[in-house]
């Protein structure tokens, strides 16, 4: 029987997306390095309409969904908090999250709203490019599926090189870099394999870097920033989770100066976007002016993730980080 004196924390897993195996590791990275003195950590793995306790028992204990609580030994379970780790839907498009407000029930994170403008990369970067903040945003166009585009009119507008991508995922698959004319709707239809939308972007030739930064109800952490040198075209599924083929350089070499400034507008996206919990906000550095790729609201937690990594350059541990968290969810205001 577990000490349920303590704090019942659900990490949550799986997902419906290409993601879902990466997912899995993410939670199984967090749940390890969560303070068990203070909380009881359940890893719930979500798949479709499958919510299982993974970690808890021989057999598959379910999740009431009605509740989100689970039986022990005839017992009522209620979890206090959640820490989600699930890359894609459910999980990073604010589907679950309101779920979770409805019940109540905290947890670590962004918000309904947060989560669903940011997954939607189109209408995030059109959102923070028009509010007058100052944030650098490569062209581009949005495609529809089964709706008529025109090639011609995307590469008068994005040029090439430029990017095709999901406009809605969570994960680095369906992403191509295009060069020629003739490779755009192929590219286009790879990407409809992963999102009902495709964004095109203007391909903006730079550094690549990447900023890891939280926020409690005390004050604001800024990770130190990671130079990405992928060694294929672009930093892709394979880059992210293969060191072979990436190296990833923390600090990044970039004078005091750029580092400062990336830190104050990731500071101000995170602010505008009204995020919560750890996000992990991307940059093209091109003479000396950062450009937006994205915001990700629930970045990968892996021992290959590049925010455990930062978190490794500061003086706390991950330990530590997710203390700080979770804690937060029940401080007053």
């Amino acid at each position: 029987m577990r000490d349920y004196t303590k704090k019942n924390v659900a990490v949550l897993a799986g997902g419906n997306s290409s993601e879902f195996f990466i997912s899995l590791k993410s939670a199984k990275v967090v749940s390890e390095n969560i303070n068990k003195n203070k909380y009881n950590v359940f890893e719930v793995q979500i798949k479709g309409i499958e919510w299982i306790l993974t970690n808890y028992s021989d057999c598959c204990t379910m999740i009431n969904k009605k509740n989100f609580t689970f039986e022990d030994n005839g017992i009522e379970v209620k979890f206090d908090c959640v820490f989600s780790l699930i890359h894609g839907t459910p999980g990073e498009d604010g589907l679950l999250q309101g779920y979770f407000d409805m019940l109540n029930i905290p947890y670590v994170g962004c918000g309904v709203l947060c989560s669903a403008l940011t997954f939607n990369k189109y209408y995030c970067n059109s959102f923070l490019k028009n509010i007058g903040i100052g944030i650098n945003v490569a062209k581009s166009v949005l495609v529809r599926k089964n709706k008529i585009y025109d090639v011609d009119n995307i590469i008068n507008k994005t040029g090439l090189p430029c990017f095709v991508k999901p406009n809605a995922s969570g994960s680095s698959f369906g992403i191509t870099k295009v060069k020629h004319r003739k490779e755009i709707k192929y590219a286009i239809e790879k990407a409809f394999k992963e999102s009902e939308e495709v964004i095109i972007e203007q391909y903006i030739k730079g550094d690549e870097i990447q900023c890891g930064l939280f926020k409690t109800k005390k004050e604001i952490y800024i990770l130190p920033l990671v130079e990405i040198i992928s060694k294929n075209e672009f930093f892709d599924f394979l880059a992210k989770y293969n060191s072979e083929y990436v190296t990833e350089i923390i600090p990044a070499r970039i004078s005091d100066d750029l580092t400062t400034k990336c830190g104050d507008i990731s500071t101000k996206i995170y602010d505008a976007l009204n995020c919560k919990g750890i996000v992990r906000i991307d940059f093209i550095l091109k003479e000396k002016e950062f450009w937006l790729l994205e915001a990700n609201t629930i970045p990968g937690m892996t021992n290959e993730s590049v925010i455990p990594q930062m978190i490794m350059k500061t003086e706390m541990t991950f330990t530590e980080v997710l203390d700080i968290l979770i804690d937060d969810l029940f401080l007053e205001k």
